[in-house]
């Protein structure tokens, strides 16, 4: 006979004459509440699910319990609400929030079993088959490259009510720590450690392009292959619009240039300082550094000219040069453009278009220290490049209850981190009927109306009903 498990109780300091006892007799309860309204947005986006769409699924779907859709939203939830291993779902797999946020509509009331995927299950999903086209047994789900790719530039264009006038694609390479002897392992000079180099393509806060590569690169190898499906993709859509292309001087090679000249795109690179561009500016030089000693603060002035290198660049092209005298001495600095002067001058080019791409560099770093980008532990390329994706997807989602939930309020800059903190880890007591699913929130929760003002921007924004 079966008997009776004794519920475990602690006793706590008490308070004055009472008593105070915890016990796990709460029923249903959840920290992380806030992931409905990724749900939300999933419904009425459908992100992950196209997302879903890149992969090939070669198992047998009589036998499967988790659809890989399923595993996909799984996964990239726990990202957001900052779950980072595949660990954690061995425990996360029995909360019915995560239940009902991936869709599992089979969970019933009182039957305390809300099972999704195990952290074995989701572990064979990123052990995806080694090439596309591989037949092996063991590895049945595939990835297309080509395909997801295309799905980043299409969940982008989508989220643009109208076409607009201009565009600016940022693009930049940063360092992902290598953590054991991984595929690809390769020691990177400039950054002091074995790492991968992964290479980002933004528009303004929307991710278009998230590759892993081997640090044994130049940073801007790959661009040209990355820019130009995404340009075909923005192009045929939007045959107007104007495209601009931004990066720092590990992106100023002629092969670029050369392309965005053939393709009718413009470009704003930074130009490494030699003493030919130096001397362009000397002038300019020795007055910023006059007017620095007379007024104790840092001064510049810029120089429009044109340039070509003796070896490298096929042509002219324009250059602005700042000309800038700090505390601690001279600090020049130069981009190249293809843009006219007409167009804006050396000052609003540098000050204004250039430094702006700076604000790049926050959004990788948003998404590798709040979605955990850079947690790349595979063994394989392939594997971490699955990794960096769902991080990508899950940044998708997070920036789409931005950009859409959060707008008019005082968080609608607000980083993944602070989002997550604020709206999608709510503690709740969640209550299944045979006809609803109740989400009890603390009444004292203290951003009960910026939760509230979430949902009617999502209710006003998409045509598809909310059921919050």
């Amino acid at each position: 006979m079966q008997t009776q498990c004794k519920t475990e109780k602690v006793k706590l300091q008490g308070l004055g004459a009472r008593e105070i006892i915890a016990d796990f007799n709460g029923g249903d309860i959840t920290s992380d509440g806030g992931v409905v309204l990724l749900r939300e947005v999933e419904e009425a986006k459908g992100i992950i699910k196209s997302f879903s769409n890149c992969f090939k699924d070669s198992r047998d779907q009589r036998y499967v319990e988790h659809p890989l859709e399923d595993l996909l939203a799984q996964r990239i939830y726990a990202l957001c609400l900052g779950y980072e291993d595949v660990n954690d779902h061995d425990e996360l797999r029995n909360d019915p929030c995560f239940a009902v946020a991936v869709g599992k509509n089979e969970i019933g009331p009182g039957d305390g079993k809300y099972v999704l995927a195990g952290k074995s299950t989701l572990n064979r999903l990123e052990l995806v088959a080694k090439t596309e086209d591989s037949t092996d047994r063991y590895h049945k789900i595939r990835y297309d490259k080509k395909a997801v790719d295309s799905f980043m530039v299409e969940m982008f264009l989508k989220s643009k009510e109208k076409a607009p006038k201009e565009i600016i694609l940022d693009v930049d390479a940063t360092d992902d720590l290598i953590h054991g002897a991984q595929e690809g392992k390769f020691f990177h000079g400039y950054y002091g450690c074995y790492c991968y180099l992964p290479l980002y393509i933004f528009c303004g806060d929307s991710i278009l392009y998230a590759e892993l590569r081997k640090s044994d690169i130049d940073a801007s190898k790959g661009t040209v292959e990355a820019l130009g499906p995404i340009v075909r993709e923005v192009r045929q859509k939007w045959p107007e619009v104007r495209i601009i292309i931004r990066g720092d001087g590990g992106f100023c090679r002629e092969q670029i240039m050369a392309w965005c000249e053939a393709e009718d795109v413009d470009f704003v690179f930074g130009l490494a300082k030699n003493a030919r561009l130096k001397r362009k500016i000397e002038k300019q030089q020795e007055k910023a550094r006059r007017k620095s000693l007379i007024t104790g603060k840092s001064a510049r002035y810029y120089r429009d000219f044109k340039y070509q290198t003796l070896k490298t660049w096929n042509r002219k092209r324009r250059v602005v040069g700042k000309a800038e005298h700090l505390e601690k001495g001279a600090n020049p600095r130069f981009v190249v453009t293809s843009l006219k002067k007409d167009e804006i001058n050396a000052q609003g080019l540098y000050e204004s278009l250039y430094c702006a791409r700076g604000d790049m560099e926050n959004r990788i770093k948003e998404q590798q220290l709040a979605l955990f980008a850079d947690r790349t532990s595979t063994a394989t390329m392939r594997g971490n490049q699955l990794r960096l994706w769902l991080s990508s997807v899950a940044y998708m989602l997070m920036e789409e209850l931005r950009r859409v939930g959060l707008k008019g309020t005082e968080y609608e800059r607000a980083q993944c981190d602070t989002i997550r903190n604020k709206l999608l880890k709510i503690g709740g007591l969640i209550k299944i009927s045979v006809r609803k699913i109740w989400f009890h929130f603390s009444s004292a929760y203290p951003y009960k109306g910026l939760l509230l003002k979430v949902i009617e921007n999502l209710h006003s924004r998409y045509t598809t009903p909310l059921r919050i």
